[in-house]
């Protein structure tokens, strides 16, 4: 497109300012593009074509009526759209697509790990190890700890839990008794903490775990990306992330650091209480018949 030119925002608005220049045959790759914004932006203009049933060059026409130079460059767009996120990032499938597209670039062991060297960057600045105190602190002068965690974050709340109780502090995994939940809520009340964790989305059942948890007056932790920063009532403490820009890997690398972290720390100010433990619970595994191999 010309430089003066800048792109639109969206394909909408492209096909908008260029609409009485449309033939049928981009009609119908628009059609197409459209109904799969996804794998539009995986695929080259001749796969395009054949599925609007056109001739393998309208690809290019249709390119070059909305302004580009040809198909590449609107090609390019629409990856540019992809890895922007919108309401496309709520989909799994259009999030996995952007991950692949960056992966062009330069290879996908080295896309995945940019995105996570990036990620974990942009911690320093925005995590201060006040915060991470602020988690610790409150674990320490603990009666119990219960954490909780739905999709993706349930398998850190359980990794937490874990190292938590070899660390010989009184933790409950509440997503892996979810069938127990009631009964483990109830019997919530002052000087227990929950640590919630919370990413993309902030489900409903998080948002009634906290209400219950402040009624009995438990201390809450959160710990959420961007996406998901709000929890109503909000935590007494609350760390929010980013996991990565959109097309990057979103993965759990950035919050189990700041996990790893408040554990970390919870060692440092619990007069040997966590390293006490952790060799308590060698010399046990080591007397023991338990075999679990």
């Amino acid at each position: 497109m010309d430089k003066q030119d800048p792109f639109p925002p969206a394909l909408g608005d492209l096909i908008s300012r260029h609409s009485t220049r449309l033939t049928d045959a981009d009609t119908r790759l628009l059609d197409v593009l459209v109904r799969d914004p996804i794998r539009a932006a995986m695929e080259n203009g001749k796969d395009v074509s054949f599925r609007a049933g056109v001739h393998p060059a309208s690809a290019v026409r249709l390119a070059r009526r909305l302004g580009f130079k040809g198909y590449p460059e609107f090609r390019s767009f629409l990856q540019a759209n992809l890895m922007e996120g919108g309401g496309d990032f709520e989909s799994s499938a259009a999030r996995m697509a952007a991950r692949l597209v960056r992966a062009e670039e330069g290879g996908l062991l080295a896309s995945v790990l940019d995105s996570e060297i990036a990620a974990l960057n942009n911690v320093r600045n925005t995590v201060a190890d006040s915060d991470i105190r602020s988690f610790s602190e409150r674990l320490r002068d603990s009666r119990r700890i219960l954490v909780f965690g739905r999709g993706h974050s349930s398998a850190l709340s359980a990794l937490i839990a874990l190292r938590l109780v070899r660390s010989g502090y009184n933790a409950i995994n509440l997503a892996g008794q979810i069938d127990q939940l009631p009964e483990l809520l109830w019997s919530l009340s002052k000087g227990d903490v929950l640590w919630l964790l919370s990413f993309r989305r902030i489900a409903p059942l998080v948002h009634e775990v906290r209400r219950i948890a402040a009624e009995r007056g438990a201390v809450t932790l959160a710990l959420t990306d961007l996406h998901a920063a709000r929890i109503d009532p909000a935590p007494d403490h609350h760390i929010s992330i980013s996991r990565g820009e959109p097309g990057q890997s979103q993965s759990l690398v950035v919050p189990m650091t700041i996990a790893n972290a408040v554990i970390l720390d919870l060692a440092a100010i619990d007069d040997g209480r966590s390293i006490s433990a952790l060799n308590d619970l060698r010399s046990f595994r080591a007397d023991s018949r338990l075999k679990l191999d």
